[in-house]
């Protein structure tokens, strides 16, 4: 139907063809918004995305094209019934009905997309993009998590990538309900190691459930992270024993008839008969990796420090160094009220205290060298620095 632009026709006349068009209008604006909701919901389905509204606007439009054209093949078909392309009432109606489809796609579009984020987090899916309404929050069996717009990285750890932290940003996963603060935090650091191949997250979750800071850092990989200062790992051909495995204690011989040692060292790993080897850096020219080598274990002995490097790397805890400055809370404070653990304390003097006893009081220019979780290492550098002094009265 086409607008009543004719003079001359009676007013009932003119009313009556006034409401077939907006009733043609408010048919089209259906059609679009259906045709962009339904493709809003199954791209949100395959893709776990939303789609473009551009997208959903342009299958809008052209469901509504499609039914414009039905009706001029109508026409065709029954010439009495035809209608002249060019009509001005005719163009009108068309430009109507296109601007109405657009409206009408992108009102379809965010139905369609909400409908789908709320369905999917009924039925358990595991992360979202895009907010899950307060209905589905509260009725449903998962709570909604949306990760902060920005993602930080660890000043104790390798960076991420930008890539990978805009794939995290403002990402929304879902848990089961009726998880403690401490439950859903962990199960939030679990689910990013895990989905999305970080090392470390720093991540602060309020009582609401929902995550007020988020850090992410890249754990350390390779042998280099795991050797002493002065240590070096070398590479050579060599016949280790049968029973020598990674972290043994073996020394090094020449393989010739009147075999010499060369070196002690710490094996690391074995690959066929390659085996990488840590020593002291002043004996790792001592090392051809040009010849072979016999090795041969010697008894365990202690290994501290290469015991410690093993677990931390594995613990969700870090090790960090903080220092008391002029005005800090800390120096109010001993070792024994802090909850991160305080493995040794340099004085401003010098002197190293390691494993200060819970007694033991801070100074400005003590320096701490604490193992804790990165949010506890976080809220200690925060105290250690100069805080605010509240202003006078008055003032």
């Amino acid at each position: 139907m086409s607008l009543p632009l004719q003079s001359g026709l009676p007013v009932g006349q003119l009313l009556a063809g006034a409401a077939g068009v907006v009733a043609d209008l408010l048919g089209y604006a259906l059609a679009a918004a259906v045709a962009a909701g339904v493709v809003s919901l199954v791209f949100r389905w395959y893709f776990k995305e939303q789609a473009s509204k551009g997208v959903a606007a342009l299958v809008g439009v052209a469901a509504v094209a499609a039914l414009l054209n039905a009706e001029k093949l109508t026409g065709v078909i029954d010439p009495t019934t035809a209608a002249v392309l060019f009509d001005l009432d005719e163009v009108l109606t068309n430009v109507a009905a296109i601007a109405v489809a657009v409206a009408a796609s992108v009102a379809g579009w965010r139905v369609g997309d909400a409908a789908a984020t709320n369905v999917f987090a009924v039925t358990g899916v595991k992360g979202l993009e895009g907010e899950v309404s307060r209905v589905v929050r509260s009725v449903g069996r998962v709570t909604a998590v949306t990760l902060p717009a920005e993602v930080g990285d660890m000043d104790e750890h390798d960076a991420v990538s930008e890539e990978k932290k805009t794939e995290i940003a403002g990402k929304t996963l879902l848990f089961p309900r009726r998880l403690t603060v401490e439950e859903l935090r962990d199960r939030l650091v679990s689910r990013l190691k895990d989905d999305y191949g970080v090392g470390y997250v720093d991540v602060e979750v309020t009582e609401k459930g929902t995550v007020g800071y988020l850090a992410v850092g890249s754990r350390m990989t390779g042998i280099g992270p795991t050797l002493t200062p002065g240590a070096a790992a070398v590479a050579v051909e060599a016949d280790p024993a049968t029973s020598a495995s990674p972290g043994d204690v073996v020394q090094v011989w020449t393989d010739a008839d009147s075999p010499e040692r060369v070196v002690t060292a710490e094996l690391r790993a074995t690959s066929d008969d390659v085996a990488t080897l840590a020593v002291d850096a002043a004996d790792a020219t001592k090392l051809d990796t040009g010849r072979s080598y016999r090795l041969m274990t010697l008894p365990s002995e202690p290994q501290t420090d290469r015991e410690f490097a093993s677990l931390l790397r594995a613990a969700a805890e870090t090790m960090g160094v903080v220092t008391v400055q002029e005005g800090s809370t800390l120096t109010e404070r001993t070792v024994g009220d802090l909850d991160q653990t305080v493995t040794a304390v340099r004085s401003a003097a010098g002197s190293i205290e390691a494993l200060p006893p819970g007694s033991r009081s801070f100074a400005v220019g003590d320096v701490l060298y604490v193992v804790a979780r990165p949010e506890g290492l976080r809220r200690l550098e925060t105290a250690a620095q100069a805080q605010p002094s509240s202003p006078a009265v008055g003032e």
